[in-house]
């Protein structure tokens, strides 16, 4: 079965029993005494009715109150694994309260552990006080050996571990989503405890400027952009009572890339204010050419667009906004075959190249190829049909989750129509449109431009006619020229009850799509409709107009779903 009419199926397949639910859900509303208005949003459940959301982050939104999102926002992403570490860091500080093991064996047996007293020290029978805080976790051992060597200088194996760092306290605060008090080790990664906080505030916060204070003095700076773009992160160990202080976010400038609509925010440093700087950050592609920079110098608004080369020195300021730009006009272009041809698959060709050129090149088995039934597959199409797709869509949500109830039982019958309709525009969001173009009208290939990455598509030549949705038995039936719709129709088991008479699609191999009126045969247009070799018939499912609102709006997404891989050009 063609894939355009299985996903067609599985998204009307639901409208029948949404018709029946309704026309019982009516009669129930009918024998409900009537009240006072009321909302409809107590009836209508949540699900479906909200707008999509972006990304947030406990509850807040990582984006700017502009719509920008920090560089480094990601961090602190919900599916983001927790930073805390499960060992110890070997630049952990040795802090009293640590448990150390400490293992003799050979001339002399031992196996204590000791915890680190008030005083910084262990305290080991025969060896006396040993100094250990303060050291770092790496050098606990060679330092707690080399003690120990000092009284039992021969035949004694020793072995030092240290088996936890010290529970901590961490204050986090300034330009933070949640301050407070968190707990951990003293061993935790910086990024483990402002995950805790809720993470950098987007508004506010600064990823390059994050203090650890102990004792009313700044013991270490974190810039986050090193770990983002270098992978280094300073290994830092906290102690009970450490404040972590984001600092404000000072300059910053906004970036857009050709291949995102989504605006990034890059924060500036003395050393990084120029353009090479930012380009290393942003992560660009190679393609990208050029950069229109937008801003302010000595209080009057500059508009500049340059070539890499002069962005590279480009000294930038505050609130600069950078667009970049694949501005290189591409001298040659690819382009993909499918379906019946001899030889290569992929061509490249010079900028411009027309359809009849390209096919002038393609050779082919005449017996096998369908010539008058070329299409091309474009990916610019099949976005604006998304487009197109989504706004219908759109509409039709407006209109179910705003539409009016006179009465309690009509409340309840909207609410319940509601959440159909909601089912309905899920399943419909899911579908992708193949992006076609019809460029094969009554036998004659137009001659069009080719674009990059077009999919020219040359059909086989058929001998069937296929049949699916509301027919009993859906197949694909051999070409017969005296045969009309109703004989295909009856050929593939007749209508099912829920069929659509009045609106069967017709989809020919060019990609051409036709609605086909056969509810009545002397008068409908099915009667006077010929079918061709290789089309396509399309049952639609009917619904019950009188119990719907939304009917019509819903009738009109499914012929756009139905033709949303076929666009005809002259």
């Amino acid at each position: 079965m063609n894939k355009v009419n299985l996903v067609l199926i599985l998204v009307l397949f639901p409208l029948y029993s949404w018709s029946q639910s309704l026309s019982e859900q009516n009669q129930q509303a009918r024998e409900i005494n009537q009240a006072s208005n009321l909302p409809l949003e107590n009836f209508i459940s949540s699900q479906g009715t909200q707008p999509r959301q972006t990304a947030s982050l406990g509850g807040n939104n990582f984006l700017t109150s502009d719509g920008v999102i920090p560089f480094g926002a990601n961090l602190f992403l919900p599916n983001n694994a927790s930073f805390q570490r499960s060992g110890v860091n070997p630049e952990y500080l040795i802090a009293v309260g640590d448990k150390i093991s400490v293992q003799l064996w050979g001339a002399v047996n031992l196996s204590q552990i000791y915890t680190v007293d008030t005083q910084g020290n262990i305290f080991i029978s025969s060896v006396g006080p040993l100094k250990v805080q303060g050291l770092f976790a790496k050098d606990l051992n060679t330092t707690i050996t080399s003690k120990i060597r000092q009284v039992y200088t021969d035949n004694v194996e020793i072995y030092v571990n240290l088996l936890a760092s010290t529970p901590v306290s961490i204050f986090v605060t300034g330009k933070v989503n949640k301050p407070g008090q968190y707990a951990g080790n003293a061993s935790d990664s910086i990024l483990f405890f402002l995950r805790q906080a809720g993470g950098i505030s987007s508004d506010l916060g600064s990823y390059r400027n994050i203090e650890v204070i102990r004792s009313s003095e700044t013991v270490v700076t974190i810039d986050l952009y090193s770990f983002l773009t270098q992978g280094e992160l300073i290994n830092h160990s906290f102690q009970d009572g450490d404040v972590i202080l984001v600092k404000e976010r000072s300059d910053a400038i906004t970036v857009e890339k050709p291949d995102t609509s989504q605006r990034t925010l890059f924060e500036l440093s003395n050393a990084d204010a120029t353009g090479q700087s930012i380009t290393s950050l942003a992560q660009l592609s190679p393609r990208i050419s050029h950069v229109a920079v937008t801003g302010v110098r000595n209080n009057k608004p500059i508009s500049v667009y340059l070539s890499m080369d002069d962005f590279s020195d480009f000294r930038l300021q505050n609130g600069d906004s950078l667009i970049f730009n694949d501005d290189i006009k591409p001298e040659v272009i690819s382009v993909k075959l499918k379906g019946q041809f001899l030889g290569p698959s992929l061509y490249t060709l010079p900028d411009n190249t027309t359809l009849k050129t390209l096919l002038e090149k393609v050779e082919f088995d005449e017996k096998q190829a369908d010539l008058n039934s070329i299409y091309i597959v474009r990916e610019s199409v099949k976005k604006q049909q998304k487009v197109l797709l989504e706004e219908s869509l759109a509409r039709l949500e407006r209109l179910i989750f705003t539409a009016p109830a006179s009465s309690d039982g009509e409340a309840r019958l909207r609410a319940q129509e509601a959440q159909l309709v909601a089912q309905f525009i899920d399943r419909a969001r899911k579908v992708e449109p193949k992006g076609k173009v019809v460029v094969s009208i009554d036998g004659k290939v137009s001659d069009v431009r080719l674009e990059q990455g077009d999919e020219v598509v040359i059909p086989q030549f058929s001998d069937l006619i296929n049949v699916s949705g509301e027919v009993m038995l859906p197949q694909a039936l051999v070409f017969k020229p005296d045969a009309s719709i109703s004989d295909y129709v009856n050929w593939a088991g007749g209508y099912t009850d829920r069929a659509n008479k009045n609106a069967i699609v017709l989809i020919h191999p060019n990609g051409q799509t036709s609605i086909v009126n056969h509810d009545h045969y002397w008068f409908g247009s099915g009667a006077e409709t010929k079918l061709k070799p290789g089309d396509q018939l399309l049952i639609t499912p009917k619904a019950d107009s009188k119990l719907m609102q939304t009917f019509k709006d819903v009738t009109q997404i499914i012929f756009q779903i139905a033709v949303a891989a076929n666009v005809a050009t002259n």
